[in-house]
This record gives C-alpha cells, structure tokens and sequence, in this order.
C-alpha cells in the first residue's frame, strides 16, 4: 500500500501539482482506486471534487459525474481541460450541445481520451446516451451533490431518485456518492436509494473553525445595518442571500446607490447576464454579489471574506453550504444572518400548500433553523451537533468564533425542569414530538394528547408555572447535552437517551442558558457592531434626550412621543448626529420633524460629544433608492385629492396593512397627511375626538395599549388611522 500512496503522490503533483493531500482525500482516493463503492461527506472548500477527479485521471476508462448544476459541470471541465494538453479530457454532456458538439463528445469517449464524462441527471435518463455509454468502458459513476437524492436533503431532485436503475443499465460499476451537507436521515436515505449500503463512508470533520457566526435580530433599519457592515469591510468580496429575486433586486440597488460595487443574481435573470455578473465577481470588478440561493454552487473563490443572510434560510443545510462559501483559503469569513420569527412564518404559510409529506419535512427543517437562530449556547456546537458531530466548546478549533459565545447569555439552574421534562418523555411513552411534549407540560389540550388521554394523566400541566417557549428552549439544550435526541425514523419525536434516564435516576446540576428574546419592537433600530452582537445607544445620552423631548413637547403642547419616537432617540444616541442634514437620517425623522423640532437636540448632542471626547461614526447616511420617495410623493397627491384608500393601496400592488404602515411612516417622519376624508366615513365627531383626546393623554403611541384601553369600541385599523391623523395634526 505504501506503494501505492507513492504513486498517488507522483499522479496528485503531476496532474494538479500539488504535494500533498487534504484531510480524508487520500483514503478516499485508495477506496474508489479499489473499486469500492464509496460514500464522501465533505464540507464545502474541502477539496471533494479532486476526490474523484484524480481516480478517473488515473483509471482505465471514462468516469460518468453526475452533476445538478451546468455552471458547475463547466467550471470543472474548464478546470480539467486547463491540466491537460487535450481538451477532450472533459466533456459535458446536457442540453445546451448540438447535434456535431455531441457527436465529438462521442467520439472523444470512443478514442479512450475523455476521463470524465459530467451529466446532467436529465441527459441521464435518454435512451440514446444510455445506449451509447453501455458500449463504452466506464471506470464508475460519481454523483455529486449526492443530497439532492433525499426528499430530506435542503435541495431535493425528484430526478435524481432513479439514478441507480439508470447506472444498472449503463453497466454495474463503483457508485461514488459525495455531498458537502447530510444529517444522519439524510445519509441513510442516500446509502439506501443509490442501493450502496456497504458502501465505505468518509466523514470529515463539519468544523470550518475561521468562520465567525452572528445572528442578529432582523429590523426595518436592516439595509443601513448592511451598508454600515460591508463599509467595515470594504474592498473585500462577500455575498449577500435573500429569498426573493424582488428582494435581490432591490437590496443590489440600494448598495449601488450607496457606492458599493454589487450586483444581482438570480434565476430572473438571462443566462448571459447571470454569467457576466458570475465573472465579474470572479475578476473582483464588484465587491458584493447579492443573490437567491442558485448562487455559489460550484464557485471556487477562495477569499469572500463575508456571507450575509437577509433572509434566515429553509434549512441549516443551506445556511451551512451558504456561509461555507465564505473563507475557503482558511482566512477569515464573517457569517452574518438576520432573524425574525416574522420571516419563519412566511415560509411556513409558503409550504402549507405543498403536500402533506412534503410540509410535515419543510416545518421540521424550519423549526431546526428557529432552534439554530434563537439559541444561545455556541452556534457551532449547535451546528456540529445537527450533523451529528460533536465539539468541544472550550477547547475546539474555532471554539470563541461565534456571538453567544464573545456575548454570553445569563445562565441559571435547571436541574429541578430538567428532570420534569424527562420524566415527561417517559411518561408518554416517548412518541410526542416536542411541540406536544410541550403542550403537555403547559397543559395545553389538543386532538392529538386527547386521543392518548394524555390531559388525563397528573402531569398534565406539571410545568405551567414556566411558558411554552422557556420548555422549547430547554428541549433544545436538553438534545444538544444529550439526555433527548430525535428519532430518525419517525422523524421528530423526541425519546430518552441512557444518559437521560440516568439523570432522573440520579439528577445533578444543569445550567440552562436563557434564551434570547427576539420580541419585536416596534421596528427598534439595531446597528452593527463589528464585534458581533449589536451596538447599543449610549445610555447617557438617551436620557438627556428624553427629558430634553419632555420639555419641547410641554413648549408645544404635544405629547413627547409626538416630538421624536423613542427608537429615533435610540439611534441618535448611536449614530450623534450634529446637524439638521444629519438628524434627517436618523431611524424615523424626516424632513419637516428635524426642521420642527430638531435644532436643540442637535445642539445638545453637539455639545455632548464635544464635552466627551465622542469618537463618531463616520458621517452615516443611507440613501434610498428614490422608490420610497416616489410611493410618498403618490400617497400624498391622492390623499389630497380624497382617493380612497383601498383605490391608493390597490393602484401600487399594497396591501391596505401595507399602506397604513407607508402613511405611518411619512407622518412620524414629519410630513403631514390629511385623510379626515376617509375618517369621516368610519367615526362621527365624538368618537374622533374621544380617540384623539387619548392619544393626546396617553404616555406613548402603542396600538396595543389603546385597543386594551377602548376595549373593543374601536378596531385595530381606525386606531392606526387616528393616530396617523393625530401625529400629522399636533407634529407635523
């Protein structure tokens, strides 16, 4: 064997010049040389595709690579045929070849020249490839990205299912399954389907310890946060990942606007620009790619020093793959991702019109990325522990590279709740999934506990002393410490370890994390610090602003929160703006509110950092990209002219919510709107003024507390419409 592992050497520096191999490379190398099928799970930037590379260069005949992408397929073929004298060494075989470019292929395969043959799972399934490839000598089948076969996996194929009937009929040959991502379920789901059960299975280490995780709470101030992180970055590459080719569109813009060098990505996009955009990223022409999901797959740039998700992803599969793409020379990658249970629930209405099967699978992703999101204990630990890998989070590579572990959440003893939830599992005869794990120890009837008579049982409701989202916490703590794990097969339900059955037996001390609370206020700002978590607004200074908003509102005859709301005192505290100019880019001040009431607080500040040696951040300003500006401009011509609202919110594709949150908007910026028109139709005088005269009492502008107050005289939105008509008369 030492041989061997000579010649390997001699075949990796002739062909790639390299000197040496990567982590498993050379074990799985051996292992497909020996004709064995084999199974590789390597994380993105690992050096997986030289895994089979090197094997085909070396063996007799042609390797078949399926692929799921063609500008995956390309990029490697360009990288093949750059070692070789021959372009025919690769070749791609799709859709996008004519008739002569495949008979050259056929040809090239026929001549013994082409070592690696990539397809498409589509091309596959054609009876005259098929036919073809039978007659030719093929040395195995490599199928990468081999997750797509797994209704599990983050990036199911339906057509990569029937693989293994197809490589039957081409001849039986070494099966080579390679992915970057796969959870337990998902690796067996492979290993069965592929029919490759005795397969010999490489598993590198998940740990990319130069990665830095932060999750922070998504607000509507997300876009300034961006801007304000990438210019901590400048001149350096990263990728930005949202949901929605809209909103790819319209974050690209922004960042133009605001002199950063980015461009979209998606699948809205025509081939030719797609490619352009791909390679002006490559050359380094722009910064920042901003992009849906389709982008990075197969993108070997080794310095994207940073990955921004918008939008938290379906799966932590695809939030594994995407932040791996950031750091792959092992130099520094910052991953970013921004949270809000708002956006969860988006994608939970997305899947509720998919199939049964398919939606129980997408909801129990999803609640794995909120457990990810909302944790507080070490990311990575919570990351490596999903891919069924253990960490050790003092002493481990990489063990301080995350938020919760440079900002620590408080901790306090659970022994007692442990216990109780242990007991619990084994007390229902461990077939709860743990949202009715929960229900039942908060005594939370359902169809489903009442049909096991669980609400019968004395430990209904033994833990109700605690709310539903404090047990759903410690569930997670408790699967991650190991006393619980889910069942694979019955996907979900959550049973007892040993180790779970030895603490009820003999309990000791558990210290729980308290879990961060992302409550969302109203649309609080949040800015970045570059230390991962989030800046907080100097204290001091708030409260000077505050008693100082006291005494202009007394001067005016307004209620404080008419003057500046409390989160625009927040972030003036944060960003000490000393002019008019800048005061008009604080969170929520417009124009007409600076020109008001702006001058003193501007004063005041001013004299603030002068007397505190305040270093400030350098002059911030978010420009938009004029599409506000245009709806204000809309809604304030046909407010004048007394359109009804639902004509206004229906002529711009808005939701009525939609643009009651555009008028609220432009009101508390200082702007004034006049829609008694539209008042006067829902309430008579009295209750106007009744409302108004609230409003005018009240110590802050809450919807919620007023609807308490009025106790159903009033709904929600003639609430919201009196207060726009409120702050537009005493503000503005």
């Amino acid at each position: 064997m030492s041989n061997n592992s000579v010649d390997l050497h001699k075949e990796l520096k002739t062909f790639f010049g390299f000197n040496k191999f990567k982590g498993l490379q050379e074990q799985v190398i051996k292992s497909i040389i020996e004709g064995n099928d084999t199974f590789v799970i390597m994380p993105t930037g690992g050096g997986k595709s030289l895994c089979y590379q090197l094997p085909a260069l070396i063996k007799e005949g042609t390797a078949i690579v399926v692929s799921p992408l063609i500008a995956l397929m390309k990029n490697q073929v360009d990288a093949i045929r750059g070692i070789s004298s021959h372009r025919g060494i690769a070749h791609v075989l799709n859709s996008s070849l004519n008739k002569s470019e495949v008979n050259q292929v056929k040809s090239d395969i026929e001549n013994g020249i082409t070592k690696l043959l990539y397809v498409a799972p589509e091309s596959l399934i054609k009876e005259e490839y098929i036919d073809f490839l039978k007659s030719q000598k093929i040395s195995f089948v490599a199928i990468d990205e081999a997750h797509c076969i797994s209704e599990w996996g983050h990036d199911f194929r339906p057509e990569y299912r029937n693989l293994r009937n197809i490589i039957e009929k081409i001849d039986n040959v070494p099966i080579i399954g390679l992915t970057a991502t796969a959870t337990e379920k998902v690796q067996e789901d492979i290993l069965k389907t592929l029919g490759m059960s005795d397969a010999k299975t490489f598993k590198a280490s998940f740990n990319r310890p130069n990665l830095f995780y932060d999750v922070r709470p998504k607000t509507k101030n997300i876009n300034s946060d961006i801007i304000r992180f990438i210019r901590l970055h400048m001149n350096k590459s990263g990728i930005i990942y949202c949901l929605s080719r809209k909103k790819v569109e319209e974050i690209a813009q922004v960042l133009q606007v605001n002199g950063i060098k980015a461009v979209p990505y998606h699948a809205g996009l025509d081939a030719k620009t797609r490619a352009k955009h791909q390679d002006m990223f490559l050359m380094e022409d722009v910064d920042v790619v901003v992009a849906t999901i389709a982008f990075g797959m197969g993108i070997d740039k080794p310095d994207v020093r940073f990955v921004i998700h918008h939008d938290i992803p379906k799966s932590l599969e695809s939030y594994y793959q995407e932040t791996g793409r950031a750091g792959r020379d092992g130099g520094e990658g910052y991953c970013l991702a921004y949270y809000s249970y708002k956006d969860i629930e988006k994608l939970e209405k997305f899947l509720s019109g998919k199939p049964i099967a398919e939606q129980e699978i997408g909801n129990a992703l999803l609640q794995e990325v909120v457990g990810y999101a909302e944790t507080s204990m070490s990311r990575r630990k919570y990351l490596l522990h999903y891919f069924g890998e253990e960490f050790d989070d003092v002493n481990g590579l990489g063990a301080d590279m995350d938020d919760n572990v440079r900002n620590p959440k408080k901790k306090h003893e659970a022994e007692d709740d442990l216990k109780l939830l242990l007991e619990v599992v084994r007390e229902t005869n461990q077939k709860y999934k743990s949202k009715e794990v929960v229900n039942t120890l908060i005594g939370k009837v359902n169809a489903l506990l009442k049909s096991h008579k669980t609400d019968q049982q004395s430990f209904f409701g033994a833990g109700k002393k605690r709310e539903g989202n404090y047990w759903m916490a410690l569930i997670r703590q408790a699967l991650v410490a190991g006393f619980i794990k889910k069942e694979i097969e019955q996907y979900g339900v959550v049973k007892i370890t040993e180790k779970g059955i030895n603490f009820i037996n003999n309990p000791t001390s558990f210290m729980m994390t308290e879990d961060h609370v992302y409550t969302e206020s109203d649309d609080a700002p949040i800015v970045a610090s570059t230390k991962g978590g989030s800046a907080s607004a100097d204290e001091t200074l708030v409260k000077l602003l505050k008693d100082l908003q006291k005494t202009v509102a007394k001067k005016n005859g307004v209620p404080p929160y008419a003057v500046f709301q409390e989160t625009s005192l927040d972030d003036m505290a944060l960003k000490y703006p000393i002019t008019i100019d800048e005061l008009k880019n604080i969170y929520g001040v417009g124009d007409g509110k600076a020109r008001k009431f702006g001058k003193p607080f501007v004063e005041l500040i001013a004299k603030y950092v002068e007397e505190n040696d305040i270093l400030r951040p350098d002059d911030f300003v978010v420009k938009s990209t004029g599409v506000n500006s245009g709806l204000k401009l809309y809604i304030i011509q046909n407010t004048d002219r007394k359109l009804p609202l639902q004509d206004i919110a229906k002529s711009k594709g808005l939701e009525f919510s939609e643009l009651i949150e555009e008028m609220q908007r432009i009101v508390y910026s200082g702007t004034k709107i006049n829609i008694d028109y539209c008042i006067d139709d829902l309430l008579d005088e009295d209750q106007q003024e009744e409302i108004f005269e609230y409003f005018m009492e009240a110590e802050n502008d809450s919807i919620q507390r007023a609807l308490d107050e009025f106790d159903g005289d009033y709904d929600e939105e003639e609430l919201r419409l009196m207060r726009i008509k409120f702050i537009s008369q005493v503000a503005n």
